[in-house]
């Protein structure tokens, strides 16, 4: 039984972090810019706030998914933090990248996003209660525990199969750091507009 807690906890946050989102396209963006060694510093660091971050939610998952407004608020965090990202790539598109940078830089980055990682908190509330009231998992501590090392380190596979991705695509097409921020920073201001015209979709169209 633990060994299976551990492998739907694998699975489970493995298919949370194959589409794109702020923390893969972040990681992508480390990857072709500082190289794989800051790349994988990130997703350790990641991966290890990951572990606490998704305790913290399955515990709260049943009364997080009764919470009528979170949803909302989520979409309106998201929009604050894809604009952010957007921004600070889009203005950093033109400056020629460092060559040398700090030994915890990429750490305290992924630590950072590790905590402000506001998507998962949906998902964690639609597949956390689904899983324990299919009987899936237990909703035990010990349980928990198991299932969120499996999380951290489904989350540890599915970013560093993107940074390998991402190396790939460096490699093959020969893509300059410039390409990739105007390409990165598009895909931030799109993710933000569609959460903007959802919630405009739900406030003005849906009830009517």
């Amino acid at each position: 039984m633990i060994f299976l807690t551990f492998f739907i906890g694998i699975i489970a946050n493995f298919i949370g972090y194959v589409p794109p989102g702020n923390i893969n396209l972040t990681l992508m963006q480390i990857t072709i810019n500082r190289g794989m060694k800051q790349a994988l510093q990130f997703i350790i660091a990641f991966s290890c706030v990951e572990f606490f971050f998704t305790y913290v939610v399955m515990q709260g998952a049943k009364w997080l998914s009764e919470e009528v407004r979170l949803d909302t608020i989520i979409d309106w965090v998201m929009v604050v933090l894809f604009g952010t990202l957007g921004t600070i790539t889009w203005l950093n598109r033109n400056k020629p990248p460092k060559t040398t940078y700090s030994n915890h830089a990429s750490i305290k980055y992924g630590i950072l996003l590790g905590f402000l990682n506001p998507m998962q908190i949906p998902f964690w509330m639609v597949t956390g209660t689904y899983l324990i009231t299919h009987e899936w998992i237990e909703d035990g501590r010990l349980a928990l525990v198991i299932f969120s090392i499996g999380s951290a380190a489904g989350a540890f596979i599915a970013l560093y199969l993107y940074a390998k991705f991402a190396k790939y695509l460096q490699k093959k097409f020969e893509l300059s750091n410039r390409a990739v921020d105007i390409g990165i920073s598009i895909l931030f201001f799109s993710f933000a507009a569609y959460h903007i015209f959802k919630q405009i979709y739900l406030v003005y169209f849906k009830h009517r």
